[in-house]
């Protein structure tokens, strides 16, 4: 009679997450590194902003004003900006707002108005900036990261980002007007390109939907301004995929892994 065989018995290992999101890490090991991008590491802004950060004599680097964003630091060096040691963070950071009216989207202002960061008071620790702007009487969607090569990628045109708008007007905007824009308005800074513009289904003809991947400061109240009309609401309905759904204005939430992944790899 046969013995039955011995069943191998294994110990199962667990799974290791290694997703960079969630691996907690307090050192940047790419050094020495660019002093912009080392800026942009810190979560004071994009590297482009850095740069002329830089060029504006805000930053030291051991003690010494650098005006050349180009210079390498290294892991040891001490960085400053406008007087505050800044150093690396290591944990990313991805927060989607609704922004509402009269809030400014900086971090600090001197006036002592309301700002994005006021919202988030002490809920969030790290140091963050908002990507891009929205003006003050501009509400909608706004991400807020201290991950400045994302901002950089979302902010440059290159890369397409798109962005709708609901525009609410003073007046109904005609269709010969509706065409202009669509074809492209030649504006002080160069034509003025929008994606796709069309009216509001099932509201009147002031109401419009523009979608639009330029940056261009205030452009698409130029844009309407331009033609004489006057935007009487202005609320950016979706970013990057991001949309409002389960957000209210004034509200925010941190962006799921799956999206930080879509910003980063399919923007």
């Amino acid at each position: 009679m046969k013995r039955p065989a011995r069943r191998k018995t294994t110990t199962a290992k667990p799974k290791r997450n290694w997703n960079r999101e969630t691996i907690p890490s307090d050192k940047v090991s790419e050094f020495p590194m660019r002093l912009n991008k080392y800026i942009a590491h810190c979560g004071i802004c994009s590297r482009r902003q850095a740069i002329a950060y830089v060029r504006d004599g805000l930053v030291t680097v051991n003690g010494e004003k650098i005006i050349e964003p180009g210079v390498e630091v290294n892991e040891n060096d001490k960085v400053t900006y406008k007087g505050a040691l800044i150093r690396p963070e290591g944990r990313k950071v991805y927060i989607l707002m609704n922004k509402p009216r009269d809030v400014l989207t900086t971090v600090t202002d001197d006036r002592g108005r309301k700002t994005v960061m006021d919202i988030l008071k002490t809920k969030v620790t790290e140091r963050i900036f908002p990507v891009g702007r929205l003006d003050r009487n501009t509400t909608g969607l706004l991400l807020l990261t201290n991950d400045g090569d994302l901002a950089e990628k979302l902010a440059h045109p290159s890369h397409k980002v798109k962005k709708i708008y609901h525009v609410v007007l003073n007046k109904s905007l005609s269709k010969t007007d509706l065409e202009k824009i669509k074809a492209g308005i030649t504006l002080e800074d160069g034509v003025a390109e929008v994606d796709g513009i069309d009216y509001v289904n099932g509201a009147s003809k002031d109401e419009v939907g523009v979608e639009i991947h330029i940056g261009k400061n205030r452009i698409v109240r130029r844009i309407f301004e331009h033609l004489g009309y006057e935007v009487v609401k202005l609320d950016r309905v979706y970013y990057g995929g991001l949309t409002k759904k389960d957000l209210p204005r004034g509200f925010w939430r941190r962006l799921t892994q799956r999206e930080v992944i879509m910003l980063k790899h399919f923007v």
